[in-house]
């Protein structure tokens, strides 16, 4: 399925002024929830929706596209409705691009769990829906304000059941939702036709509303936040990479004669640049011989060195070069090819989608995937480890 990810974010905000942008654990709101996206294996595109400049650079900054809202659909009462049709129309008029689903993320819900979405795609296909929404599970006795007087509402008050007994509801958490094209323009609503619902924890369903849920969420997320050496980070002086499925996707395009073309990330370029700023030497480190790794290597002003057999000797040569040990490298790799490097480096990281064997010589796994961030979560790490106050997001 071609499944597109639209994350609405608009400018004006009241309880919390810009607010999905407002910092939270060191970055803007809304860089969790495309991270979140941008992770998922069925999502083929990420889009946000916005009507402001800031939250655009935002979002590009991030990885995503950007669709700019006009001012009509833009204010407090304008739907979400109304800037998802927005943003279909718009794919549509300038690409023809129609998807087979739409996966709607609201930036205010932060708190979603390592494969969550695609768990959410997984049941809406399994269980051919048309729409469906995420919601977690309240037990328990509800009650209702009816003119102005409290009413029980999901029980009878006067036969109280066994709380053990008690009827188990569900609220909207408004964190996921997804739906096929037609529900959207049909109904003009995200829910239609069969629906089926994504049960989520009831932490995992906070909406950010306020400053009390800022703080609560940033609790949460410090909480989860895989274990890092800060040490060891804060010692690495050079940060060596290898480039298929860390720099890239693993993806290859193939063309008739042979040429050869990669998907890399915008953002993990970014990363890179903070670290050179902060003077530390990024080296990319392949097997592989190919143009476009040195394309790319030259636009971000980083050394290349390819068709590589041994990269402990290449390693080596670069610590002796700026005169330094093996315990200032960090080695960034995925697969097989990269285990004695990473075996070498005093610093070895894998990404998240590496092969088992990488991950097992790991002393760190990124949360974001080869080519989608992972080489940008690295240099986060060690810009925070070394207190710089530049950031990687």
């Amino acid at each position: 399925m071609e499944i597109l990810a639209v994350i609405p974010a608009r400018g004006g905000s009241k309880g919390i002024p810009r607010k999905n942008i407002v910092p939270l654990a060191g970055r803007p709101l809304l860089l969790h929830t495309i991270e979140q996206a941008r992770e998922c294996r069925s999502i083929s595109r990420v889009v946000v929706s916005t009507d402001d400049a800031e939250i655009a650079s935002v979002a590009r900054s991030g990885g995503a596209e950007v669709v700019i809202r006009p001012s009509e659909i833009s204010g407090d009462q304008a739907s979400s409705e109304s800037a998802l049709l927005h943003v279909l129309d718009s794919l549509k008029a300038a690409e023809g691009y129609d998807p087979d689903a739409v996966v709607f993320l609201q930036a205010t819900s932060p708190i979603r769990r390592p494969g969550e979405i695609q768990a959410a795609i997984g049941k809406f296909i399994g269980e051919s829906a048309d729409s469906l929404f995420s919601a977690h599970p309240f037990t328990g006795f509800l009650w209702r304000e009816e003119g102005g007087r409290p009413a029980s509402f999901s029980y009878d008050f006067r036969s109280r059941p066994r709380r053990q007994d008690a009827p188990r509801d569900f609220r909207e958490n408004g964190s996921i939702y997804i739906f096929k094209p037609w529900v959207l323009r049909k109904h003009n609503n995200r829910l239609g036709g069969r629906i089926a619902m994504h049960v989520m924890s009831e932490i995992d369903s906070l909406d950010i509303d306020g400053r009390d849920d800022l703080e609560f969420a940033a609790a949460v997320l410090a909480m989860r936040r895989p274990a890092r050496d800060a040490s060891r980070l804060a010692g690495v002086r050079l940060l060596a990479l290898d480039f298929d499925g860390v720099m890239t996707d693993n993806a290859v395009w193939t063309v008739q004669d042979g040429t050869e073309a990669v998907r890399c990330d915008r953002g993990d370029g970014y990363g890179i640049g903070l670290l050179r700023k902060a003077g530390l030497e990024v080296v990319v480190v392949s097997s592989e011989e190919n143009p476009v790794v040195s394309a790319r290597c030259r636009k971000l002003g980083i050394r290349c060195i390819q068709g590589v057999s041994d990269k402990v000797k290449v390693l080596a040569e670069e610590t002796s070069r700026l005169g330094i040990g093996r315990e200032a490298v960090a080695y960034v790799g995925n697969d097989v090819n990269d285990l004695d490097a990473m075996r070498w480096a005093g610093t070895a990281i894998a990404v998240a989608d590496a092969h088992s064997s990488a991950i097992s010589a790991a002393v760190m796994v990124t949360v974001m995937p080869g080519g989608r961030g992972a080489v940008r979560e690295v240099a986060e790490w060690i810009l925070e480890a070394r207190g710089s106050k530049g950031s990687a997001r």
